[in-house]
């Protein structure tokens, strides 16, 4: 009687296999598109937390200049020009911690600072020097994250 009985299986049968990989695929056809566009948003957010960290940081520099009312203010031993109390474009760049993956071009009459995330185009904060009892103006561009 040994003889004809059957040997008991291990393992999936093939019928298994593929209804686990069918399944898996139809999971990954929702989980990826969502999962894609996450690096767009992160790089946004990116260019965000930087806008807040310039507006943090000018304002600073804004409360030094009102208690101590010298021009340059000194910053954590980074000397700071001012413009009508907030830091000039060439030296707002020195009011932040860390510019990791961003670069920064500060243009020609040295009255504005571009802030990109390295490698793209129309992801960046525009800072621009304060004029007469204003404060500075920050602009963020996220098209191109």
């Amino acid at each position: 009687m040994c003889g004809n009985q059957k040997e008991r299986q291990r393992g999936f049968t093939l019928i298994e296999l593929v209804v686990v990989i069918a399944l898996l695929s139809i999971l990954a056809a929702f989980a990826i598109p969502r999962y894609a566009g996450l690096e767009r948003e992160a790089r946004s957010a990116t260019i965000l937390g930087i806008s807040g960290s310039i507006r943090s940081g000018a304002a600073l520099v804004h409360g030094l200049w009102l208690s101590q009312g010298v021009n340059p203010v000194v910053m954590e031993g980074n000397i700071i020009s001012l413009t009508e109390g907030y830091p000039d474009a060439t030296d707002v760049s020195a009011t932040l911690a860390d510019l990791t993956g961003f670069t920064v071009v500060v243009n020609g009459a040295g009255n504005q600072a571009v802030f990109s995330k390295t490698g793209l185009t129309n992801c960046e904060v525009v800072y621009n020097d304060a004029l007469a009892n204003n404060a500075p103006l920050i602009s963020v561009d996220t098209s191109g994250c």
